[in-house]
């Protein structure tokens, strides 16, 4: 027996990416499972319904997506669908918070990354790879000088000074990125491991007294002396370079405050910050905005970029459709939706009321 898939148009503001594109719609039907998506859903996305149907799935209003045994989404649902939806069924998404009695909420927010087998299911780190290729593509747009040397008959320019404050999925992605523009890049992460995975790259690698290796190989939460230190430390570095990209975000969490007010006051004018981190819990960054621009006194522009993967939806979303497939191919068990509460990766993901 098939398993019934509703995909649901997302109900945030300003969000555009979509939960499952027509070419992962194409592999769901062909392995037997029947895809309902919500009429529009993809729009924003750059996929018009038209393609759905050419891929096999049934265009729906909202309330027969939401009678799906699994509904997908990217964000949490509003509240009316999440009234919606019945016991029995699952909700896959980046949902953590969100809880229903006798549903299976299924986060991706709270994957277990480290598991190998997990890392198809990985929806943060195909986010944050996209997030950190677009931060360095704002910031040679935003900046008003070039990233690569030039030659001119007019003279020479000098690359741009970009560092990276983070070397996970979103720093190495900008690194690398910055790199290919033709920048001078310096990563930094409190992990001292990172400095391999940073020069392998050919970037330099900025070390400071603070080592946060944290379960797994991920950064763990600094201590309030560690951060205070990091911050005197980095903050010596930071007003030298031209352009400063930071990735420290914590899903569901305050993010650390990585470049205090007073070091974005040291920077020359004509700096670039942007800030992979800012949302509404804060930033790594005094004084960003969530999705704003701002223009320090001082002539640096502060770039509000928590959620720029949204920037590039028709990427972000293919990648995002095929994390939910990774999901689902794991929940249905010879044609039929399986919880399974030992499992070591579903069990992680499982929001309980």
């Amino acid at each position: 027996m098939p398993v019934s898939i509703g995909v649901l148009r997302e109900a945030a503001e300003g969000e555009t990416r979509v939960a499952l594109t027509p070419t992962v719609v194409t592999t769901l039907v062909r392995d037997g499972h029947t895809v309902t998506v919500e009429k529009g859903a993809g729009h924003r996305a750059g996929f018009p319904d038209d393609e759905y149907a050419a891929a096999g799935a049934t265009l729906a209003p909202r309330e027969a997506t939401l009678g799906a045994q699994v509904v997908v989404s990217v964000g949490p649902p509003d509240a009316v669908a999440t009234k919606a939806l019945k016991p029995g069924q699952a909700l896959v998404g980046l949902v953590d918070g969100l809880k229903k009695d006798g549903v299976h909420v299924l986060s991706l927010d709270r994957l277990p990354r480290q598991i190998s087998r997990a890392q198809t299911m990985d929806a943060l780190s195909s986010q944050a790879s996209i997030s950190g290729y677009r931060a360095a593509i704002v910031a040679a747009e935003r900046y008003g000088r070039y990233f690569p040397m030039m030659v001119t008959a007019a003279g020479t320019a000098k690359p741009a000074t970009v560092l990276v404050l983070g070397a996970g999925v979103a720093g190495l992605q900008a690194i690398a990125t910055a790199r290919r523009l033709g920048a001078r890049v310096t990563g930094y992460d409190v992990r001292p491991a990172a400095r391999e995975e940073v020069t392998s790259l050919g970037a330099a690698f900025l070390a400071t007294s603070v080592d946060a290796v944290g379960e797994g190989g991920y950064a763990r939460e600094l201590t309030p002396e560690e951060s205070a230190r990091q911050r005197e430390e980095l903050a010596k570095a930071i007003a030298g370079f031209d352009v400063v990209i930071t990735t420290a975000k914590v899903p569901g969490r305050k993010p650390p405050e990585l470049v205090d007010a007073a070091t974005v006051a040291a920077m020359r004018r004509g700096s670039v910050i942007v800030d992979l981190a800012a949302g509404p819990l804060g930033g790594n960054v005094a004084g960003t905005r969530p999705d704003a621009v701002v223009t320090t006194a001082n002539g640096v522009t502060l770039i509000g970029a928590g959620e720029i993967a949204r920037d590039m939806a028709p990427a972000a979303s293919d990648a995002y459709a095929r994390n939910v497939a990774a999901v689902i191919a794991a929940i249905v068990k010879d044609g039929e939706l399986t919880i399974d509460s030992d499992d070591e990766v579903i069990s992680k993901m499982l929001v309980t009321p």
